[in-house]
Protein backbone atom coordinates (compact mmCIF):
# COMPACT_ATOMS: atom_id res chain seq x y z
CA UNK A 1 0.00 0.00 0.00
CA UNK A 2 1.29 3.66 -1.01
CA UNK A 3 1.01 5.14 2.59
CA UNK A 4 3.01 8.60 1.21
CA UNK A 5 -0.29 10.54 1.75
CA UNK A 6 -1.31 9.70 5.08
CA UNK A 7 -0.33 12.04 7.56
CA UNK A 8 0.13 9.55 10.37
CA UNK A 9 2.81 7.68 8.74
CA UNK A 10 7.09 8.60 7.76
CA UNK A 11 9.33 6.78 6.19
CA UNK A 12 12.83 6.75 7.71
CA UNK A 13 15.81 5.67 6.05
CA UNK A 14 17.41 3.32 7.88
CA UNK A 15 14.67 3.31 10.13
CA UNK A 16 12.66 -0.08 10.13
CA UNK A 17 14.37 -1.24 7.07
CA UNK A 18 12.62 2.42 5.45
CA UNK A 19 9.02 0.32 6.18
CA UNK A 20 6.33 3.26 6.60
CA UNK A 21 6.08 3.76 10.18
CA UNK A 22 3.48 5.65 12.52
CA UNK A 23 4.84 8.89 12.90
CA UNK A 24 7.48 8.82 15.95
CA UNK A 25 7.52 4.85 16.68
CA UNK A 26 8.72 2.36 15.15
CA UNK A 27 5.52 0.40 14.61
CA UNK A 28 4.65 -0.44 11.04
CA UNK A 29 1.66 1.03 9.92
CA UNK A 30 0.41 -1.93 7.51
CA UNK A 31 0.47 -3.75 10.99
CA UNK A 32 -1.68 -1.82 12.50
CA UNK A 33 -4.49 -2.71 9.97
CA UNK A 34 -3.27 -6.17 9.39
CA UNK A 35 -4.30 -6.77 12.84
CA UNK A 36 -7.53 -4.71 12.79
CA UNK A 37 -8.51 -6.97 9.83
CA UNK A 38 -8.02 -10.19 11.82
CA UNK A 39 -10.61 -9.38 13.94
CA UNK A 40 -8.86 -6.58 16.35
CA UNK A 41 -10.91 -3.83 17.60
CA UNK A 42 -9.57 -0.03 17.98
CA UNK A 43 -9.76 -0.52 21.43
CA UNK A 44 -7.60 -3.65 21.64
CA UNK A 45 -4.83 -2.47 19.19
CA UNK A 46 -4.68 1.20 21.60
CA UNK A 47 -4.36 -1.56 25.06
CA UNK A 48 -1.80 -3.35 22.91
CA UNK A 49 0.20 -0.02 21.58
CA UNK A 50 -0.31 2.57 24.02
CA UNK A 51 1.89 4.83 22.60
CA UNK A 52 -0.79 5.03 19.85
CA UNK A 53 -4.05 7.03 20.23
CA UNK A 54 -7.62 5.78 19.14
CA UNK A 55 -7.48 8.85 16.44
CA UNK A 56 -4.56 7.87 15.40
CA UNK A 57 -5.49 4.47 14.91
CA UNK A 58 -8.81 5.02 13.26
CA UNK A 59 -7.41 7.70 10.98
CA UNK A 60 -4.89 5.05 9.80
CA UNK A 61 -7.64 2.52 8.80
CA UNK A 62 -9.58 4.99 7.21
CA UNK A 63 -6.92 5.68 4.89
CA UNK A 64 -5.93 2.26 4.52
CA UNK A 65 -9.99 1.88 3.74
CA UNK A 66 -9.72 4.35 1.09
CA UNK A 67 -6.64 2.47 -0.48
CA UNK A 68 -8.40 -0.45 -1.18
CA UNK A 69 -9.06 -1.92 -4.65
CA UNK A 70 -12.42 -2.48 -5.17
CA UNK A 71 -13.67 -5.28 -6.69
Amino acid sequence: MDWLGCSEVETVPGKQGGVPLIKGTRIPAQQIVDEHELGSSIEEIAEEYPSLTREQIQKLLDYARTRQPVL
